[in-house]
């Protein structure tokens, strides 16, 4: 059993990010889906198709489609093709996102200082490696049960 259940914190955790980019989303007026979308593009280059983005975050194939055609149409993002793969569009990120990404990357710094605050560079790396064997864990398990 773990001393201290960190699941248990995952609604406040979610809040207070809610809390830190809600200011981006109103103030470019996108919304939360189309700023994930972004951020992920921008912090994960190699990874840059839709079924990436449902696939990695555990997101509605849905709605991953329906925000990237609104980020498209605002002339976000665009979709390119490879050699004479029709299937497979990868999503490329616009210069007139340029402005929402660095906003969204600055909200993300914040959300980690706050979350992080007083805790040395060890032991952020220590986190960091444990939170990578819990995901590696996570992923493996789901897709077995797939």
């Amino acid at each position: 059993m773990l001393p201290l259940n960190p699941w248990e914190h995952q609604n406040a955790v979610k809040t207070l990010y809610s809390k830190c980019v809600g200011e981006i989303c109103v103030w470019h007026g996108i919304t939360r889906m189309e700023l994930d979308i972004l951020l992920f593009l921008a912090n994960n280059p190699c990874f840059d198709t839709a079924t990436e983005i449902v696939e990695i975050r555990y997101l509605s194939k849905s709605q991953v489609s329906s925000s990237v055609k609104l980020l498209e149409s605002r002339g976000y993002l665009e979709k390119e093709y490879g050699d004479g793969n029709r299937k497979t569009a990868h999503l490329k990120i616009c210069d007139r996102a340029a402005g929402i990404i660095a906003d969204g990357r600055a909200a993300q710094e914040k959300f980690l200082g706050i979350l992080l605050e007083g805790f040395s560079e060890e032991e952020k790396e220590s986190m960091r490696r444990y939170n990578d064997r819990i995901l590696d864990n996570l992923n493996a398990y789901m897709r077995e049960e797939s």
